[in-house]
Order: C-alpha cells, then sequence, then structure tokens
C-alpha cells in the first residue's frame, strides 16, 4: 500500500486509544492515518479491565457483543484475596456500584478483557471502516510544524510552538525496509504511551512521581481451571506470605503472574532469561509445587504517577498514556484514555469539518486532565491502602466537564470532575446523559441510543417548538437530531415523572447532547425565538458564525 501524502489527523499508536480515535473519526467521516511502529496488536495481555464508560463507547459504535464475546464472563468478574491460590480462608468481592447496589447506571456494565483480545476486535473493524488507514511496523521518525515540508531531525528535535497553524509535516519509517515518507496533516494525535515521541517532540513536560513500584509480569500457560472453580475471579491477590499476585486471561490456562522486584537488588535480566525459575516462582506463589507451567514471555514494568502540563500544543494532541501515566490499582488507565479520545475526536471532527473554530479543541485540555488528575489521586490512594479496595465499574461514568463547550446551570452547586461517593445527581450540563429504558419503543434499549453521531436534541415528547429550533440550526450549518424519548413508547411511567427525575426539567425541557453522550445545554421550556438552539451551538462550538 501507498502512504498518503496529506490526511486530515495523522495518529500514532494503535493501541486501544488509538484504535478507538480511529474509529471515532471514521464514524465522523474524518479522514485519517493510523501508524504504530510494532509489527502488529500487542501479544501480551497488559490492560484488562473495560469499564462501563469505555463500554458505553464502544456500543455506539456497534461493537458492545464482540468486545464482551472476547472477554471473560459477568460471573468471573470478581477480586480474590489469600496467601496463594489455594488459601481455604480466602476473601472474594464484587466490583463497586454494581447493579444490586442501586438503580442500574448504564446498560452496558463493564467486564474484564485482556488489551491483546480487545485490540484484535478494535483492530477489525478499525480496517473495515478505513481499510487503508491502519499501518503496522511504521514508526513516526520526526515532525515539525508550517508550511515547509523539510525534514527535521529526532522528533524531540522538532517542537510545536511557534507554528503557524499549516499543520504537521511529519517523517515515517517503514521499520521493515528503512523506507521513509512525508505525510502533511492537519493534526498529529499522539496515542503512543507513556514514552511518547510525540509529547517529546511537542515539548510537553510531564509531572508527577516515577518508580513507585516495579514488577515482572510473566505470561504463561497452566492448567488452574479447576483449581479456582469455587472462586474464580478477575484478579487474584495475594497477602502476606505470598507476593504479587494472579490476573486471568481466560480463567482455564491463560495467565499472568506479577511479581515485584526491587530494581537494585535483584538481577531481573537474568531472572526473565531463566524459565525454569519463573516457573518456579509460580509455582511458589500459587501455592502449587507439582504444577505444569509453560512460561510464554514477560515484560517488565514499574508504577508511576504522572500528568502531562498540557494536552495540546499548537497543531500537536496527546491522549491516553502519552497525557497521563496512571497506576492500575483501580483499573482506570486505558479506560481514561479511551475517554480522551471519545471527547477529542468529535471536537477534530468539526474543526475539520469547519462547523467549529481551532479554539475547540482547547476543551479538551480543560475537560480531561481534571479528571485525570483525580484519577491518578484515587488509583495512588488505592495503591497504599492496607485492607485492599474495591474496582468501581461505575467511577468514570460520573465525570463532569467545564469547559466552553458546555453552557452550565448558573444556580447548580460546584462539583468535582469525579464522584466516587455518588454525592451529586445523574445529568446536567456537562454531565453525561443520564441511563433510562424507554418501553416499546422499537430498537432503543437506552437513551444513550439515541446519541449522535452529531449533537442530538433529546425532549420527552417530541414538541414542534423544538423541531422549529432544530431546523434552524441545521439550515445555518449545524445540524442537529430531535430525539424524543416517548415518540414510539412511553418511557416507564407516561405522566413523565421519569424524565423530571433524571433531567431535572418539566415534560417540554429539552437537552442538548454532544456527540460523546455528555450534556451541553439544557432548558426547562421551548425559547420563543427559533434561533436560541443555534445561538447555543455557536457558543458551544467557540465559532463566531455558522458554517453554511
Amino acid at each position: 500500500m501507498r502512504f498518503p501524502t496529506t490526511t486530515s489527523v495523522l495518529i500514532v499508536g494503535a493501541g486501544p486509544v488509538g484504535l478507538t480515535m480511529s474509529l471515532l473519526l471514521s464514524e465522523y467521516g474524518v479522514p485519517h492515518l493510523l501508524v504504530e511502529a510494532h509489527p502488529s496488536t500487542s501479544r501480551h495481555p497488559k490492560a484488562r479491565g473495560v469499564s462501563a464508560r469505555s463500554m458505553e463507547v464502544f456500543r455506539r459504535l456497534g461493537l458492545e457483543a464482540d468486545v464482551r464475546q472476547a472477554g471473560l464472563p459477568a460471573s468471573h468478574v470478581f477480586f480474590y484475596r489469600g496467601r496463594d491460590l489455594v488459601d481455604p480462608d480466602f476473601v472474594r468481592t464484587g466490583v463497586a456500584g454494581a447493579p444490586e447496589e442501586g438503580a442500574e447506571r448504564t446498560p452496558s456494565p463493564g467486564l474484564i478483557c485482556s488489551q491483546d483480545a480487545l485490540e484484535a476486535v478494535l483492530l477489525g473493524r478499525a480496517r473495515q471502516l478505513a481499510p487503508d488507514g491502519v499501518r503496522f511496523a511504521t514508526r513516526l521518525f520526526s515532525f515539525t510544524e508550517g508550511t515547509e515540508g523539510t525534514e527535521a531531525g529526532e522528533a524531540g528535535d522538532g517542537g510545536a510552538d511557534g507554528a503557524d497553524g499549516a499543520g504537521v509535516h511529519a517523517v515515517l519509517e517503514d521499520r521493515a525496509t528503512g523506507g521513509r515518507h512525508i505525510v502533511h496533516a492537519d493534526w498529529l494525535v499522539g496515542c503512543d504511551g507513556a514514552a511518547s515521541t510525540v509529547r517529546t517532540g511537542a515539548g510537553i513536560a510531564m509531572e508527577g512521581p516515577t518508580g513507585l513500584g516495579h514488577f515482572l509480569s510473566v505470561r504463561f500457560e497452566a492448567p488452574l481451571g479447576a483449581v479456582v472453580a469455587d472462586r474464580a475471579s478477575a484478579s487474584y491477590f495475594l497477602t502476606a506470605p505470598g507476593r504479587g499476585g494472579f490476573l486471568a486471561v481466560d480463567n482455564d490456562r491463560h495467565w499472568i503472574y506479577q511479581h515485584p522486584f526491587d530494581p537494585e537488588r535483584d538481577d531481573i535480566d537474568e531472572l526473565r532469561g531463566d524459565h525454569r525459575r519463573l516457573a518456579r516462582l509460580v509455582r511458589d506463589a500459587a501455592g502449587l509445587p507439582e504444577l505444569a507451567v509453560d512460561v510464554r514471555d514477560t515484560l517488565t514494568w514499574r508504577l508511576d504517577a504522572r500528568l502531562a502540563e498540557a494536552y495540546r500544543r499548537s497543531r500537536v494532541l496527546i491522549a491516553g498514556d502519552a497525557a497521563h501515566v496512571i497506576p492500575p490499582t483501580g483499573g482506570h488507565g486505558m479506560n481514561t484514555g479511551i475517554g480522551d479520545a471519545d471527547n477529542l475526536a468529535w471536537k477534530l471532527a468539526a474543526v475539520v469539518d469547519g462547523a467549529a473554530s481551532e479554539a475547540l479543541l482547547d476543551t479538551y485540555q480543560a475537560e480531561r486532565r481534571p479528571v485525570a488528575r483525580q484519577v491518578i489521586d484515587l488509583s495512588l490512594a488505592n495503591s497504599r491502602a492496607r485492607t485492599g479496595y474495591r474496582i468501581d465499574d461505575e467511577l468514570l461514568l460520573t465525570a463532569v466537564y467545564r469547559s466552553s463547550a458546555v453552557i452550565p446551570d448558573p444556580e447548580a452547586p460546584a462539583r468535582p470532575p469525579l464522584d466516587p461517593a455518588r454525592e451529586h445527581p445523574d445529568g446536567g450540563p456537562g454531565g453525561r446523559a443520564p441511563h433510562l429504558r424507554p418501553a416499546g419503543t422499537a430498537g432503543v434499549s437506552s437513551t444513550l441510543d439515541l446519541v449522535g453521531p452529531g449533537f442530538t436534541l433529546l425532549t420527552r415528547t417530541g414538541d414542534e417548538a423544538w423541531q422549529r429550533q432544530a431546523d434552524t440550526a441545521t439550515a445555518a450549518g449545524l445540524p442537529v437530531a430531535l430525539r424524543p424519548i416517548a415518540a414510539a413508547g412511553e418511557p416507564e411511567r407516561a405522566d413523565g415523572t421519569d424524565w423530571t427525575r433524571l433531567f431535572g426539567l418539566p415534560a417540554d425541557g429539552a437537552v442538548l447532547l454532544r456527540p460523546d453522550g455528555h450534556i451541553a445545554w439544557q432548558t426547562p421550556r421551548p425559547p420563543a425565538d427559533d434561533t436560541e438552539l443555534l445561538a447555543a451551538l455557536r457558543r458551544i462550538l467557540s465559532s463566531p458564525s455558522p458554517r453554511r
């Protein structure tokens, strides 16, 4: 395949975040190219917890069923604590925010799906939507900004400051042949991990501690399914005198053992090269001295807690681990990155399409960086908890954004970016649209199914005044889909009390949803002026005049 010479968006890094970005841009009709230095998707399970909010994104992309099929069954989403895998005094707990603990808050609960299996699902769909848009064994060699396509040195030498806004000239290297190709992109998005070449090239610094822990991850096969049949879990945390823990890939033969080590005292390279010692290490940790262990591969990783000082420099943006390195104690790292892609993709699409000004992209950092900051703090607290912690599957559902891409309610109390204690009600400008199952509405099992791919005006009954508002905005070049939740079947209560309970609005109010499902604006009744929705959209998009 020949390399394109131009594209709207160049994405670097084909992990879960980069692949999700590609899928979303394809859904929005944005030309893009995704490159990955490695020859294929991950062979190691790595991250495994896919949270409810990420599953809602995959639901919107039509991938929820495929991801569930690739993951562990819901009956395995528990967390084990014991001295080893055969400890008779083990403790097994579920996730926080499970359905039995309150009203259903999402149609798409999280699950365990190892990263190698998840990436395969995402890549399959990404290639369907953009057959020539994903290139492996291709690394970003360097990039510069400006009108001239001169080749710079390594990416770290070509920063983004002082650019003239004409785009990014990227030098891509084919790792199989050594050949280099220059691609001009309007925007460059780094989804290339904690050691991001894009972030370094843009001159964006990271803040926060490193080396809070060091771990050897051993991927192995062993017949453990029968051993854990009465205690099947997603993660098996070992208590003293045990060390580290086991991660289930299939809760049968495929496993990961996480072994903590001290880089100052342990010769970890020697250990990694000795599969007999590694097998003995696994047997000792499992409490099964005769266990047949087949070590497949290893990797080492370091527990860091870092946050980028900025998410954007001119035409360069970063997402996922390139923007934040989150301790895995909580399972929020990959999911926070998927949330980054969901937030950024529609904004890039609006700018590329001419519906929004570039100022809209500044709201990406304003909305997502505070979320990452709080996730890091919560994950660090988990890592220090002496009595363990529970995975909060629904934590990221509580995200509330504050930026110029949201028209706030001036009377609403201040809220943190995330609400772990669930002290605030769902909904309201900046929050995710609440989930409700309309009864009798064909093909719609949640209000979330009414979202996107553009802006959605959600009403209870589809009043003609709101249709005029939507028609006015659409005629001005800012299309809005009017979606009444009771058009084909009433909600659970025909008197509209669910609508009022969820949104705090009377029956003739309306809620404007962004393409990512967050509430951009809401009002209690149809305004007399048919251009009020249009004015709200222009304000949200940082657009001085609507595109015609």
